[in-house]
């Protein structure tokens, strides 16, 4: 991944229905435009999600979505309005930055939820996309959410699926969650919070990363992912069911590549497989050592391998 870098200009972007995303600029401002899409959704970007660009080519734009990171409100604060954050909400967000910043196609990146994200851009507006790359594919079919909400990752992560269900011994984790998470006493949603934030930790890299887990279980942090997150899995990420493979013809016509990691247990191969046969012209590159997470030293080689070769 390259050096570490710092933004150049950054911003609050007034969307509407009271929200104000952050978005920021890092690298060459007159270089080829690409944005960042994070993950949960809830996740927030971060400094390292910067490093995946050469920043003497790139005019690097990173935007946290609505809710979490420094967006606001918070999804961790009182005045949090779920209702307003829907999957079009945020390809309309996007829109509504691109034509801020005055870009007239750029380079979309996203994994995990980005992936999902991206892929409902570029089918809503494929004429501003001039190159897909996509990582952890997660298209939010239930089966997808089931695996892993539902009993499938918890036959390899038999210890946190414990630690996860302690809090829904009825196995409905996705709904009884959504119940824990939305009452107003804190000594109830922020155990279910950690708790959902610290399963996801615990399951997304090869080898086990005790300082993420870490990371995840900070309570804002956890309060914001954790709800938005559920919200989104309740809800079928407002997406028909199959929509995102169905339309993956319009797609053709974008370069494109799909990385995935051969271990990935939070969103396993088959989807990432069943994207690269419906996308006509797609790449797929399936890194044989990696789990999930983007900063997997064989998902990193390949994102950033994709994004150079790109960047003419």
């Amino acid at each position: 991944m390259y050096p570490e870098i710092e933004p150049h200009e950054h911003g609050l972007l007034d969307v509407g229905d009271g929200n104000r995303v952050y978005w920021e600029e890092c690298g060459n401002p007159d270089g080829k435009p690409v944005v960042f899409l994070h993950g949960g959704p809830g996740g927030g970007s971060t400094p390292g999600h910067r490093r995946f660009f050469d920043p003497a080519a790139y005019r690097i734009v990173l935007v946290d979505q609505r809710g979490c990171g420094r967006s606001l409100p918070h999804a961790a604060d009182d005045d949090y309005d779920p209702a307003v954050n829907t999957t079009w909400h945020l390809v309309a967000d996007l829109e509504a930055l691109r034509a801020h910043l005055g870009v007239d196609r750029w380079q979309v990146f996203g994994g995990s939820w980005g992936s999902t994200l991206a892929l409902a851009y570029a089918q809503t507006h494929p004429e501003r996309v001039s190159e897909l790359v996509v990582r952890g594919v997660f298209t939010m079919r239930r089966k997808e959410v089931d695996w892993f909400y539902a009993g499938g990752t918890g036959f390899l992560f038999p210890e946190a699926w414990a630690e996860l269900t302690r809090f829904a011994p009825d196995g409905d984790v996705v709904g009884t969650y959504g119940r824990l998470l939305e009452d107003p006493d804190p000594a109830v949603h922020l155990p279910a919070a950690v708790a959902w934030s610290v399963w996801e930790a615990s399951t997304i890299t090869l080898l086990p990363r005790p300082e993420l887990v870490a990371d995840f279980a900070k309570d804002r942090f956890a309060l914001a992912f954790a709800r938005i997150e559920n919200h989104y899995m309740r809800h079928g990420g407002f997406l028909e069911e199959g929509q995102l493979l169905r339309d993956a013809g319009r797609l053709a016509g974008i370069p494109g590549v799909i990385v995935q990691g051969r271990y990935d247990v939070a969103t396993p191969p088959t989807t990432a497989w069943e994207l690269h046969r419906a996308w006509p012209g797609s790449e797929l590159v399936i890194v044989p050592d990696a789990g999930h997470s983007a900063d997997e030293p064989g998902i990193a080689a390949a994102l950033v391998a994709a994004t150079d070769r790109f960047r003419s």
